[in-house]
């Protein structure tokens, strides 16, 4: 593999011993719901991958996965759980400054484990769901129980509405 993001995604996967399957993905293609369109993935065994920082005091991250169909309570949960005053989506920017990736191909894999990743609990429920894959060229398959063996994430319960 030469994407060197996907490479680091694929070794993270390897190392937590993680059962996946990685799809390739037409990356005009790779917002969700596009997606899932036209590969044929019911929306609701998608999940978007979406970074936070806080406003009010800035320099916090944390990342959150919640199915497709689903909304982050952002200003709610989020907020809260950050102990933050204002939260709100991560620009572009922040996103690859954070993330070393792109927007529509955000994925929990590969990333720094001082990063938290909170997956909301419909998220872990599913048997399997689709991810981005560190890039907007590729998606992962895989179980939902692969967050237990991360050091970062957390199943949080209502992270969606």
């Amino acid at each position: 593999m030469t994407d060197p993001i996907a490479s680091r995604v694929v070794d993270d996967l390897d190392a937590l011993g993680a059962a996946y399957e990685l799809l390739d993905c037409d990356p005009d293609l790779a917002d969700t719901a596009q997606f899932c369109e036209h590969y044929g993935y019911p929306l609701d065994r998608s999940a978007n991958t979406i970074l936070v920082a806080s406003r009010r005091p800035e320099g916090h991250f944390a990342l959150c996965i919640v199915l497709a169909d689903d909304r982050l309570d952002v200003n709610g949960r989020v907020r809260k759980k950050l102990g933050v005053r204002k939260v709100s989506f991560a620009s572009a920017d922040q996103t690859v400054e954070q993330t070393g990736m792109i927007i529509g191909g955000v994925t929990p894999f590969g990333l720094p484990h001082e990063l938290p990743v909170w997956v909301d609990a419909r998220v872990a429920d599913k048997d399997w769901v689709i991810l981005g894959g560190g890039s907007r060229s590729y998606k992962i398959k895989i179980d939902p129980a692969v967050f237990a063996s991360m050091t970062n994430a957390e199943v949080v319960e209502d992270l969606a509405t």
